[in-house]
């Protein structure tokens, strides 16, 4: 299994067996994995943030690792330290829990900014330096971190250069009445069911294949555009102190690539960038004094970015088909034409 369409749809039904609704997290966390992306998850307590990260982390068959932020953690509970071994006379590095596939940062904002910045390292180089020493962590590699955005007391706001090592911010909201009637019938039925009952589906020398495929997906000229365009616009919006990084333009490319090769197609469209701009801006930009007196919000804000930035609507730049797939490349090209327009 090497097709990331093949890959999101196991995940996403082995994790439905246990978690009821919030498939949009499941695509956007699959969307990460598949491109080495990191994911912010913020929601008020109960929501299932991690309950979510181990049951993602299970069905990828990953080495996960939960981390408890508070004001008292210190780096080196993090990323490991050496120990001094009485039995040879020698120090020896003790791997912290950060050395896994997949770390939970759970409530990351009540630790201290210097353990903040302790995954700094982590989240961007895929290693971390031990008293001189530099270790390379595990790959696949990817950071979760959870934050409560109605409790603030004690807590420590992450700095935007913290911020923007995370590919999406997404936002885990209380359940729909249905989806929440379905949740306690299913739990009712089965008080065990937990993240041990899922297994495992997808082997990890797959995924590392899928993510291959992923980064051969097309991107023309004209959507790359687009990328940027969307990208100088939160630089010279009104409302916005500070716009969005290089880093983001080259994180809005890939996403825009899983998004499309999760859908099946080999190119990317318009509305594959258009769709993960949200989640990819939201935690990026700082508004201005005179947009937080006027409690602007940063999702109205990004969608007046969207709707002053047109997609293209001409015919798209998609890779010509062989003879023997061109009825197949006529259907192609008229799906490029529809989203180019959405």
């Amino acid at each position: 299994m090497s097709d990331p369409a093949d890959v999101y749809q196991a995940v996403s039904e082995e994790v439905s067996t246990v978690l009821v609704g919030n498939e949009p997290i499941i695509e956007r966390l699959t969307i990460a994995a598949l491109t080495g992306g990191h994911v912010l998850l913020e929601g008020v307590p109960g929501v299932a943030k991690t309950t979510i990260a181990d049951l993602f982390a299970r069905a990828l068959g990953l080495d996960f690792r939960r981390i408890q932020m508070t004001p008292d953690i210190l780096p080196a509970d993090i990323t490991g330290t050496q120990m001094y071994r009485e039995q040879t006379g020698e120090f020896q590095v003790q791997r912290g829990p950060v050395f896994a596939n997949l770390v939970l940062a759970d409530e990351i904002n009540r630790a201290t900014p210097k353990t903040q910045s302790a995954l700094l390292e982590a989240m961007q180089e895929r290693q971390v330096t031990i008293e001189g020493e530099t270790l390379t962590l595990p790959t696949p590699f990817m950071v979760i971190a959870t934050q409560n955005p109605i409790e603030y007391e004690g807590t420590f706001a992450l700095p935007e250069a913290q911020r923007d090592r995370f590919q999406f911010k997404l936002v885990v909201d209380v359940p729909e009445a249905g989806d929440e009637r379905t949740m306690l019938n299913r739990f009712d039925d089965e008080p065990g069911l937990g993240p041990e009952s899922v297994s495992q589906v997808v082997e990890p020398d797959a995924l590392l294949a899928a993510r291959r495929e992923v980064e051969e997906v097309h991107v023309s000229p004209k959507v790359k555009e687009y990328i940027l365009s969307v990208i100088s616009a939160t630089r010279t919006a009104s409302d916005i102190e500070y716009g969005a990084s290089p880093r983001t333009s080259l994180m809005l490319l890939n996403a825009g690539k899983a998004h499309a090769a999760i859908r099946g197609r080999e190119y990317a469209l318009p509305a594959d960038i258009k769709a993960i701009v949200p989640d990819v801006l939201r935690h990026r930009l700082v508004l201005n004094t005179d947009a937080v007196l006027s409690d602007r919000s940063i999702e109205s804000v990004v969608d007046d970015i969207l709707g002053m930035t047109p997609a293209p609507e001409a015919q798209l730049d998609v890779p010509q088909p062989d003879e023997q797939s061109l009825a197949g490349g006529e259907t192609a090209g008229a799906e490029a034409t529809e989203g180019a327009d959405d």
